[in-house]
């Protein structure tokens, strides 16, 4: 991928949202890997003729296998702003995840301690995280909601509203009330996926950090969904 095929899905002075494939990292890989940072710099410079380093700062990271909408923030005063509305909980942030098995009851609140293994060092990439007890030292409080869009066969396909942000946590709370997502072999998922795992990021809401109007912004489906009978 290379900044001509990014797909940008808002763009102004302020801001720019694009949706990462599946599979690209989203910024922190050795300077030879891409990454989608790297991706956007290179688009802002070469559009807009920037001289010198290009100022992205990154409001919505996703791990690597996950695709959909990443925030970017142009300059200083938009990330301080936007950093913020994530702080308070004011964003609004729906994930689409196809899932193993017929997940019961149809919609449900998720609420855990979680932690994460201690780093590996040769490659942090190992690290995952662990349903722990709240008193562990480190745990932290992860919540969301989700509801059944559609059942497929033996999968079943959830909205989720994301209310915290912790690393791995939808794939981790689902894998642990038994519905692992499509791919994740590392938590649980004994089927394959096409590319990275079935987990997209459809929707972000914010309000922006200027005009103070809210935006929404949302990512089309990579193809590989449509192969499993999922539109939208």
């Amino acid at each position: 991928m290379d900044s001509d095929s990014l797909e940008v899905l808002y763009e102004d002075n302020h801001l720019l949202a694009v949706c990462k494939p599946a599979g690209l990292p989203t910024m922190g890989t050795p300077t030879d890997r891409p990454t989608l940072l790297a991706i956007a710099k290179s688009y802002v410079k070469r559009r807009y003729h920037k001289p010198g380093n290009v100022y992205l700062g990154v409001m919505s990271r996703l791990d690597a296998p996950v695709s959909g909408v990443v925030l970017l923030a142009r300059t200083s005063k938009a990330a301080r702003r936007i950093t913020e509305q994530f702080r308070s909980r004011a964003v609004e942030k729906t994930y689409w995840a196809l899932v193993e098995g017929k997940v019961q009851p149809p919609s449900g609140d998720c609420v855990d301690w979680v932690a994460a293994s201690p780093a590996v060092a040769y490659n942090a990439r190992h690290r995952r995280m662990y349903i722990v007890g709240p008193k562990l030292p480190g745990a932290k409080e992860a919540r969301l909601s989700y509801r059944r869009v559609e059942r497929l066969a033996a999968d079943s396909l959830l909205e989720v509203l994301l209310e915290t942000g912790r690393k791995h946590q939808i794939r981790l709370q689902l894998a642990h009330r038994g519905y692992p997502i499509l791919g994740d072999r590392k938590y649980g998922s004994r089927r394959r996926w096409p590319s990275g795992i079935a987990l997209h990021a459809r929707r972000l809401v914010i309000q922006h950090p200027v005009r103070g109007q809210p935006l929404e912004l949302e990512a089309p489906l990579p193809a590989a969904w449509h192969g499993f009978g999922v539109t939208g």
